[in-house]
């Protein structure tokens, strides 16, 4: 009974490896498989076969056909975009964004629509979230094989990817959206704090530069950060953790949205910028949404002249700059991303930022600090998520040999 198990463990884990070898190559051919995942080439041969039956896998021609030794074009694989789906939610301030993605990766239809976040109620928001997944399938009715269903919202969820627990996009904590979404729908569900989507989506996009560690920090309304550590997202005990722009710059200083003072975000998100360019008070209430024109109008001014505009800007620099050398004191210096609108004036911000670090433990390292930009940051939301739900499906559904639910 004890080998048999084994053995068991053992198909799944070699099938497993299989179809994340594909996943990552996308159209690879079994030869790179084999070199990919070291299984042997009858190993390789026998499994894709099973999947192959089992509509896990098909066959593709690639553009440009790899030939063997003897000349022989190598059929290449890849996964059947039917085999199931799963579905993609991104819901920030006052936007929610769905969309739906075939199991080979593909976005195959997707809505957004702008909400009032922060006056709905909470019977209301999770109508809306849950009414747009149903919108997206009546739209597609021959997708019926869902899978998975995967939510990424901004604020801090449970360790457990079940709950929203806090948020500055509403006033309602503790929104247990996983297991409202599988009551009303009948499909298993996650929920994921967005930035540690971001850092997903980038390990699969770019794995060459974003590997096992780096930090991926949001720019937005908001401060984020995304960390990845030895291969896997950073995450706390209770909750979804890696909330960097809630650490306090400065004990007892400027408000931030969440209700406290001094936290990074209250010198660096959006909402700070405009404040402190406009001669505001520390202490004035936080504008609610600020849209990507006006920062970028914002950083055009802060260019031109050393005014108030740049002034905004080196004192959000700072902020980052200091925090993230003290994280550089806690984990070895790695790549960090620099994501969202506030990516576009990263050019005004750079230099404060290595400023603030050499002036922190984390400094001794400064030099060896590398910085990218992603302005966009809905589709690496968007992307982490749908990897996070096909990943699921790869390892619980296909590894094992299940049929997707119909």
């Amino acid at each position: 009974m004890t080998v048999g198990v084994r053995h068991d463990d053992l198909r799944r884990r070699n099938r497993a490896m299989v179809i994340a070898a594909v996943r990552r190559a996308a159209q690879p051919s079994r030869t790179e498989i084999a070199a990919a995942t070291r299984l042997s080439h009858s190993t390789i041969s026998a499994i894709s076969s099973d999947l192959i039956a089992e509509g896990v896998l098909v066959e593709v021609k690639p553009a440009e056909a790899v030939l063997t030794r003897r000349g022989r074009p190598q059929v290449a694989l890849g996964l059947a975009p039917d085999f199931a789906c799963v579905v993609s939610i991104v819901l920030t301030l006052n936007q929610l964004w769905t969309s739906l993605i075939s199991y080979d990766g593909v976005v195959t239809d997707e809505t957004a629509q702008r909400l009032p976040t922060l006056t709905m109620g909470k019977a209301e928001l999770v109508e809306a979230v849950i009414g747009s997944v149903r919108d997206l399938l009546r739209r597609n009715p021959g997708r019926r094989k869902l899978a998975r269903i995967a939510l990424a919202v901004q604020g801090v969820t449970d360790s457990r990817d079940s709950r929203l627990l806090w948020s500055p996009i509403t006033p309602h904590g503790d929104i247990a959206f996983a297991a409202l979404i599988e009551e009303r729908l009948g499909i298993p569900a996650t929920v994921q704090n967005d930035c540690n989507m971001i850092a997903v989506a980038l390990r699969w996009r770019w794995p060459q530069r974003y590997g096992d560690d780096f930090f991926a920090v949001l720019l937005s309304n908001g401060i984020g950060m995304g960390l990845m550590q030895k291969g896997q997202v950073f995450t706390g005990t209770h909750s979804s953790g890696g909330e960097f722009g809630h650490m306090i710059h400065i004990p007892h200083g400027a408000l931030c949205r969440c209700g406290r003072r001094g936290c990074i975000e209250a010198y660096a998100g959006n909402y700070a910028l405009v404040r402190a360019a406009g001669g505001g008070g520390d202490t004035d209430p936080p504008a609610a949404d600020i849209g990507q024109a006006e920062i970028e109008a914002l950083a055009d001014a802060a260019r031109a002249a050393d005014g108030r505009e740049r002034a905004a800007f080196r004192r959000a620099g700072e902020a980052i700059g200091y925090g993230m050398g003290n994280l550089f004191a806690l984990f070895d210096p790695a790549p960090v991303a620099i994501v969202g609108p506030g990516a576009l004036a990263f050019d005004i911000l750079e230099a404060p930022i290595r400023d603030a670090i050499a002036c922190t433990a984390g400094g001794r390292h400064n030099g060896a600090i590398s910085f990218a930009t992603e302005p966009d940051e809905m589709p690496l939301i968007r992307d982490g998520c749908a990897m996070t739900a096909l990943g699921f499906v790869d390892e619980k559904i296909a590894a094992r040999g299940i049929a997707a639910a119909a």
